[in-house]
């Protein structure tokens, strides 16, 4: 698409709640762009970020086309603390060169050609601009109505030609894609996610990636009972959200022989549960040597029988380390819907050997007493067992 009145290409980004963060946003801000300049490694362009009053510009090099705007604008868009992302075109900052450049982007669009209403949005982030806001609201919208005679609709517009007046320049688009929102990835610390291969634990660790959390990957494996085939899947999945934070790790610790101590401990219906809290126990242990402040977990209250109020309490009581569950609240639907979105649902409904599936009793316990699961952890020498399996995990890098 070549279209001499509208200038150059950029992508214009708008922030989220950084606007709110006061003395600090600049911190925010900083992190939120060395995040976007990160992203934009995987794209095969050479672009400048430039930070501007409440919003972002990356300018293309000269010569840049339409679509290299829009492959950069997609990959922007999974980073967290966008609210929108639009394909914009940069033009001289004169009242002449702004209503050019809308005309044509106007006329270019579906929505004209098929007679659509219309508005025109302008922002004046330089006062010095020669006319206000509203002033170029009338002057670029009566001559769109002029030259396309398209009907004006302030309240419900099907097209909207948004104009912002900056410093050096203006920016001309219409549209945008939604961003992630949230915080940026980095801004709030580490933390290590304890993913399985199911639907639940990737999108706890995309929740918390949004709140500013730069996330590592804990998977149990089965090994030596089961076969590879959750890893596989684990490793799948953290693909899959590596395009929100980029650098992450997986660690696979084999847990099947751990499992065995426990189901021969005898204690059949708290066998879940004396899993769970070793696997705390052993995330806990691997989260100091990496330096991750709080482990993450699936848990969504009541949706199975090992997940009621007195289990997650006792849960709780096995580490030091918070362990945060941003999906408490949620049910099954509200969590798959958000599986579906990320694209991690169709993986997580792979077909696999879960290593929970080696302690599945025919009744699991749903009022687990501290003092029990401790006993079971005294005859196994938890606290030594957590180490040897912290010592024996693997690092699988993307």
């Amino acid at each position: 698409m070549t279209m001499s009145a509208l200038g150059e290409p950029c992508v214009l980004l708008k922030l989220g709640e950084i606007v709110l963060k006061g003395k600090n946003r600049e911190l925010f801000e900083r992190r939120l762009i060395s995040n976007i300049r990160d992203a934009l490694q995987t794209v095969d362009i050479k672009v400048d970020v430039r930070k501007r009053h409440g919003v972002i510009a990356i300018f293309l090099p000269q010569g840049a086309t339409a679509e290299q705007a829009d492959a950069v604008a997609r990959r922007v868009a999974d980073v967290p603390g966008l609210i929108w992302i639009h394909q914009a075109w940069r033009v001289a900052k004169d009242p002449d060169s702004v209503l050019k450049a809308a005309l044509e982007l106007a006329g270019e669009s579906e929505e004209a050609k098929r007679g659509a209403r219309f508005a025109v949005r302008s922002r004046r982030r330089d006062k010095r601009f020669p006319m206000t806001s509203n002033e170029l609201d009338r002057f670029v919208g009566g001559a769109i109505n002029d030259e396309y005679h398209l009907p004006v609709d302030l309240k419900n517009p099907e097209l909207t030609i948004f104009i912002e007046v900056d410093r050096d320049e203006v920016f001309v688009f219409t549209g945008g894609i939604p961003g992630q929102g949230g915080l940026p990835v980095g801004s709030s610390g580490r933390a290590l996610v304890l993913m399985s291969g199911g639907i639940d634990s990737p999108v706890a660790a995309y929740r918390m990636m949004r709140r500013g959390l730069h996330v590592d990957f804990l998977h149990f494996s089965g090994i030596p009972f089961t076969t590879s085939e959750s890893i596989y899947k684990a490793y799948a999945l953290v693909r899959k959200l590596d395009r929100f934070q980029g650098r992450s790790r997986l660690w696979v610790v084999p847990f099947g022989k751990a499992q065995q101590s426990i189901r021969n401990s005898g204690q059949d219906r708290l066998a879940v549960i004396a899993q769970r809290r070793l696997m705390l126990k052993t995330a806990e242990e691997v989260a100091h040597r990496i330096r991750a402040s709080a482990l993450i977990t699936g848990d969504a209250l009541g949706q199975v029988s090992s997940q009621t109020l007195a289990n997650i309490t006792a849960q709780d009581n096995a580490v030091e380390l918070p362990i945060l569950r941003p999906l408490v609240g949620w049910d099954k639907t509200e969590i798959m819907a958000e599986a579906r979105r990320l694209g991690t649902l169709e993986i997580s409904e792979l077909p696999d050997e879960d290593c929970c599936s080696l302690l599945a009793p025919k009744r699991a316990e749903t009022r687990a007493k501290i003092e029990d699961l401790k006993q079971i952890e005294r005859r196994l020498d938890a606290e030594e067992l957590c180490v040897q399996l912290a010592d024996s995990i693997q690092e699988y890098t993307l």
